[in-house]
């Protein structure tokens, strides 16, 4: 798989032309593309498992301030336990708050994952090669830390055995129709999902670090990568079920978040009772989720030295997608709040209160992250801007995280009933355990950057070999080709 015919040599091996001007074409395809610049195997896997073993000083710093914040988020939530909710600022109108927004936040970015890895290889986009498990790492961990909300939401944590759909001594069975079952059923059936796809498309990174490495490191990946040696037979069927996997996990994502955006359209809740809040939850959950994707790709190559995998070509696809899913968001989202505004229901001019009150500042700061901001991604400049591009994906997360806060608590304070209006104000707990799982979230991807290789190194070299370059006329051309 790694090598080309016998007469043209292996892949890696490339002459340059004589001419002059057909050399510079081909190195300058070399700089801009990772898949015209192939290098041996071994000097690739030499680079991944030597940042794999690196741990600094800085790396320990990092570990013990998000250890410290993940602490403190797990002391804060056993005090919860013990005093109850009412510590938060629930309160009888706003009975739904940061804890549901970080579940939606949570499940979002974790969706970019799936799609970079599935649906992006359906349609065979190359520049989704070394950046796929980056991707899928985001929503293993995301979603493992969305299904710690509906936990912490209820806090009373041992009722939870009656959601899982068993019979128990009381003989009671889940009540089919409670959000949060539908949350249990939708994170458990995504996370086995997605887990299962990352691992199947891991193990022959795992194969490559057991040959490379010894100790604890050799027989922890000798009993995950399952025997695998590489034969024609074993890629075959990683091939074939790599495709059953992404036509599974595709559609299970679009119904996962159409799940939960439907714990709140279901119900009559002024703001909520939406047909169309299937299709924007899920734009906005790709929205959210790429960006927290470009995030990690300028941590990958900036602090993992993973300059030569993640280039300027992955930024500026990636940049042009959010730029896509960013207008296809203000689509959905103004679309709602036109038909609202026309159709004029008293219920939907109580919405219309948070455009000049209490939540006037948080309504507009939103909409200037996630739509003026991002604006500027028009620019390939600024696609391949690593700064810039951090900023602004910053400022998406700030502004999607309002979305969602807008969404569940902003819509239930302000109802159909004057009286009943209410101003939401966060208390202490709610935001440690907001900040202390996005913590734990970093915490627990700095520590897996260490355990497995980060780059999908064969996919790499599978692009790398089908991927070459042909004379027309006084140009150069990427070509495709099958010979591997």
């Amino acid at each position: 798989m790694l090598e080309s015919n016998a007469q043209r040599g292996p892949y890696w091996e490339q002459t340059t032309p004589e001419d002059e001007r057909i050399a510079h074409q081909i190195e300058h395809g070399r700089e801009e593309h990772l898949l015209l610049d192939p290098r041996p195997p071994a000097e690739l896997n030499e680079l991944a498992l030597a940042t794999m073993k690196k741990t600094g000083p800085a790396f320990w710093i990092a570990v013990l301030g998000l250890g410290s914040l993940s602490l403190i988020f797990a002391l804060t939530w056993v005090t919860q336990i013990f005093n109850g909710v009412g510590i938060t600022g629930l309160n009888r109108s706003v009975m739904w708050g940061p804890y549901i927004a970080n579940l939606i936040y949570f499940i979002g970015i974790g969706h970019a994952g799936t799609f970079i890895s599935a649906a992006l290889r359906m349609m065979r986009m190359d520049f989704r090669r070394p950046i796929a498990r980056a991707a899928e790492t985001i929503t293993l961990f995301g979603l493992a830390m969305a299904g710690l909300f509906p936990i912490i939401h209820v806090g009373r944590v041992w009722k939870l055995f009656y959601m899982i759909p068993i019979p128990n001594q009381r003989d009671l069975w889940p009540n089919f129709r409670s959000a949060l079952f539908w949350d249990m059923s939708a994170i458990t059936t995504y996370i086995i999902g997605s887990t299962l796809f990352m691992y199947i498309a891991l193990i022959p990174d795992l194969a490559m670090a057991r040959d490379h490495t010894d100790g604890w490191r050799r027989k922890l990946y000798g009993a995950l990568s399952l025997g695998w040696r590489g034969t024609t037979g074993q890629w075959h069927k990683l091939e074939v079920v790599s495709n059953i996997l992404s036509f599974v996990i595709i559609p299970v994502m679009f119904s996962v978040h159409t799940g939960v955006s439907w714990n709140l359209s279901m119900s009559v809740q002024p703001g909520w009772h939406s047909a169309i809040f299937g299709p924007f939850f899920v734009v906005g959950a790709l929205y959210s989720g790429v960006a927290a994707v470009i995030i990690v790709m300028i941590f990958v190559r900036k602090v993992l030295k993973f300059g030569y995998f993640i280039r300027d070509e992955h930024f500026n696809a990636m940049g042009i997608f959010l730029f896509i899913l960013m207008i296809a968001w203000v689509y959905f989202y103004f679309a709602e709040w036109i038909t609202n505004w026309y159709g004029n229901l008293p219920p939907e001019v109580a919405i219309q209160e948070m455009l000049t009150g209490p939540l006037a500042p948080l309504f507009y700061l939103m909409l200037f992250a996630n739509i003026i901001v991002p604006l500027v991604l028009v620019f390939k400049r600024v696609r391949t801007n690593l700064p810039a591009m951090l900023v602004i994906c910053i400022f998406i997360q700030i502004g999607m995280y309002l979305e969602r806060v807008i969404i569940v608590a902003g819509f239930l304070s302000r109802n159909e009933l004057p009286f009943n209006w209410v101003d939401y104000v966060p208390q202490l707990p709610e935001t440690i355990i907001t900040i202390g799982t996005l913590a734990t979230l970093g915490l627990l991807y700095l520590i897996w950057t260490r355990i497995v290789p980060i780059i999908p190194l064969w996919e790499v070299y599978e692009g790398q070999a089908m991927q070459s370059t042909r004379r027309v006329g006084r140009a150069v051309v990427s070509t495709r080709t099958d010979a591997h």
